[in-house]
């Protein structure tokens, strides 16, 4: 299937508030996934997984509480919450690397990164265990496929950009996660009501003869 970015961003929208991400989150994910999906990458499957994972359920435990050392929690890190941090804190990267412990689909802190190195005007490296991305915000260069899950990531100033990815102007989901996105999105939708049903359906119960 093909599909304009405004639609992914749309549909990631309502689907990660459907899953139980507050609007700020949900339109932070929403911007990440057609990030992604405009650098060539599978932003709609990284957001699928994701909230099949759930994590919304119980945020603060995939939350850091503490940003002076590593970045960790007793459970797999968020990337959303994790990266909207990262976005929060950029300016710390001028002095010392962030360092992120056990993070679970990791692919959606690149477009926070992204952010970091808009905000720094310079590129920002990431490494996810034996992976490395480089961006300067507008583009992105990968030397190896995202791990599903890292245990370890570094995210640092640095980079060239030798290779870039090229950009895309649509995206090409799979129809599994697609169907994924639509049915969290679903959960947004308020059920139609008596008066709504009558609404659409012209006249009513009015008696026009």
């Amino acid at each position: 299937m093909n599909v304009s970015l405004n639609e992914v961003e749309a549909t990631a929208k309502r689907a990660t508030r459907g899953a139980g991400y507050s609007w700020g989150l949900a339109e932070e994910a929403a911007k990440a996934t057609r990030w992604l999906c405009a650098h060539g990458q599978n932003g709609t499957g990284a957001l699928a997984q994701l909230l099949q994972l759930d994590l919304a359920s119980t945020p603060k435990t995939h939350a850091p509480p503490d940003l002076s050392g590593e970045w960790q929690s007793e459970n797999q890190l968020c990337p959303l919450v994790t990266g909207a941090l990262l976005s929060d804190c950029a300016h710390r990267l001028i002095s010392t690397p962030v360092e992120i412990s056990n993070v679970a689909v990791p692919a959606l802190l690149l477009p926070f990164a992204a952010n970091a190195a808009r905000l720094l005007k310079t590129c920002v490296i990431v490494n996810y265990d034996h992976a490395l991305a480089e961006t300067d915000g507008f583009d992105l260069s990968l030397d190896a496929p995202i791990p599903d899950r890292a245990h370890q990531v570094s995210v640092h100033l640095g980079g060239q950009l030798t290779a870039p990815a090229p950009h895309r102007t649509r995206a090409e989901p799979d129809p599994t996660d697609w169907a994924v996105l639509n049915r969290f999105a679903h959960r947004t939708y308020a059920p139609a009501t008596e008066e709504s049903r009558l609404r659409g359906a012209g006249a009513g119960l009015s008696d026009n003869d």
